[in-house]
């Protein structure tokens, strides 16, 4: 696009800023994916990977992968995707493959977001919008590791888009948008069956059309329009069927696996464990009713949090009262339904809630999209104030996307524990909720390990290999560990103790090696604790 371009067509500035954002983030993912440790999952869903590309490639006869651990229950694509990637470049380390992929996805997600927000909110509003997912830290620090959450949402985030396009060509959406539609609905159900809940996104904007337009149109009119429309839409159900199958196969086995899914997963399955929150050990079963909306109102950067409220609020406003066409305010109910019934889903049924809000990824990017709404509003009536003024509402925008933009360099590889100048950034959650709880920092911890053992080799056991004692997750530990350590839950004979910094893993007394620690705050250590045994990895109580 040429400069001469770019200044005759409106919004093409905005425009051009958000690909050059777009573009900087992905250039940053392909330089920096490497530097993401293993989570408590990374190992597990590797092994789910593999099961479904043998199943593929033996042609549906290795059938091991509907019996593996509880992961059938889920949808596999991404981690489908990450073997048959591995396979074909077998001189890549598979999670390598896996960071790299998982940048890629969330790449594709802010593009989606910046062309629904264009649409909802024009160029502006699209700019916004990709700019404050960008800083999102539930977003952007789960993009790279999160093999279910993240590819989940970015799901969504193409469903939305979809449905925002088929209510702009309402009450005929055209071939292309219902082809959208099924893609990313199978996609978005085949990764997690809790997209089923896009039907309630759709329904709900649905039923404002219909009520709507019943009151200009008359009854009849407005249900053959409203039928007309979802019966199209519903022309990509068969795609996102197939899609569906592709990457969660144990889903189209047997019609009702989906429910059958669902029920599972209305259940709680493993011995329920503590994690820290609002400074008490809490059973995740007894986790309060306010365990969502109180990590939303501390985990996300006080620009993003605003403006989503902001927008929310403008936006029932403008479907209620608004001037525009039915079918575009109903967009607006849609985006609305999809950042607010999870939250209020989970207020209301108080299920079991874990680690943080990660299984919340998937309302980020309507939350964006609302915040880039409310930043549209904004910047159009700040076209009616003096130059300067306009400036301090740039300037304001800017600095509030520099401020979390400079804490994840200071946080990186752990964005995904950040926490906002409400609660006192990482230093004041510390003592109040879980940080690091996937243990991602076990991989700068094995690698000073390494150079220590280098150095003092000599000086270490010989003959058999060095025992670790770890309290977080094993597979990630032994993974990027490598052969000639073992991991042991056992500290008798350990000759070193890996620990996260996590209220749960015991204190001991013995010389510290290794320390990975941001802005003050520790999130590992190692020890020699070498004829120093000690009782437990786990602190008292747990």
């Amino acid at each position: 696009m040429s400069f001469l371009e770019i200044e005759r067509r409106p919004g093409a500035i905005a425009d051009a800023c958000a690909l050059v954002l777009i573009a900087g983030v992905a250039v940053i993912a392909a330089l920096t994916f490497s530097d993401y440790g293993l989570g408590w999952d990374d190992f597990t869903h590797s092994q789910y990977g593999d099961l479904l590309y043998s199943y593929f490639s033996s042609g549906l006869t290795q059938r091991k992968v509907f019996s593996f651990v509880n992961l059938y229950y889920y949808g596999g694509g991404f981690d489908l995707a990450a073997a048959a990637i591995a396979k074909a470049l077998p001189f890549v380390e598979v999670f390598d493959v896996r960071r790299l992929l998982g940048g890629f996805v969330g790449i594709v997600g802010f593009v989606l977001v910046w062309r629904t927000g264009r649409r909802l909110a024009g160029p502006w509003g699209g700019l916004a919008a990709v700019a404050l997912l960008m800083i999102c830290p539930l977003y952007y620090g789960h993009m790279f590791m999160n093999a279910k959450d993240a590819p989940f949402a970015v799901a969504v985030a193409g469903v939305l888009y979809a449905c925002v396009r088929a209510f702009d060509e309402f009450p005929q959406p055209s071939p292309r948008t219902v082809t959208f539609f099924g893609l990313f609905l199978g996609l978005a159900i085949g990764t997690r069956v809790l997209g089923l809940l896009c039907g309630v996104y759709l329904a709900a904007a649905i039923a404002f059309v219909l009520a709507v337009e019943c009151v200009r149109l008359g009854i009849k009119p407005a249900l053959l329009r409203t039928l007309r429309f979802t019966g199209l839409l519903m022309l990509g159900l068969p795609l996102a069927y197939f899609v569906l199958g592709m990457v969660w196969p144990w889903g189209v086995v047997e019609p009702l696996n989906p429910l059958m899914a669902l029920k599972y997963y209305s259940h709680f399955w493993e011995v329920p464990w503590r994690e820290m929150f609002e400074g008490r050990p809490i059973l995740v079963p007894d986790m309060p009713r306010t365990y969502v909306p109180t990590l939303f109102s501390v985990q996300m950067p006080e620009l993003f949090l605003g403006l989503a409220v902001a927008g929310a609020a403008g936006a029932i406003v403008s479907a209620f009262v608004g001037k525009d066409t039915p079918a575009k305010r109903a967009r607006l109910v849609l985006i609305v339904t999809a950042a607010a019934f999870p939250v209020l889903l989970t207020v209301v049924t108080r299920p079991v809630m874990y680690n943080g809000i990660r299984h919340f990824v998937f309302v980020t990017p309507a939350l964006a999209l609302l915040g880039g709404y409310a930043a549209s509003w904004l910047w159009q009536k700040a076209q009616a104030l003096p130059r300067l003024a306009q400036g301090a509402v740039a300037a304001t925008f800017a600095v509030g996307l520099a401020v979390p933009a400079v804490d994840f360099h200071n946080l990186h590889p752990y964005e995904y524990t950040y926490y906002n100048h409400f609660v006192g950034g990482i230093k004041g959650a510390d003592d109040l909720f879980m940080l690091d709880y996937w243990g991602l920092a076990f991989k700068q911890a094995t690698e000073e390990l390494d150079e220590y053992v280098e150095q003092h080799r000599r000086t270490l056991p010989q003959g058999r290999k060095l025992r670790v004692a770890v309290c977080g997750p094993h597979f990630a530990a032994a993974a990027e560990l490598g052969p000639r350590y073992e991991t042991t839950y056992d500290s008798s004979n350990a000759d070193f103790y890996m620990r996260l910094g996590e209220f749960y893993c015991a204190d001991v007394k013995a010389p510290l090696l290794v320390k990975v620690e941001r802005e003050g705050v520790t999130y590992a250590t190692v020890y020699d604790v070498r004829g120093r045994p000690f009782p437990s990895v786990f602190a008292a109580g747990q």
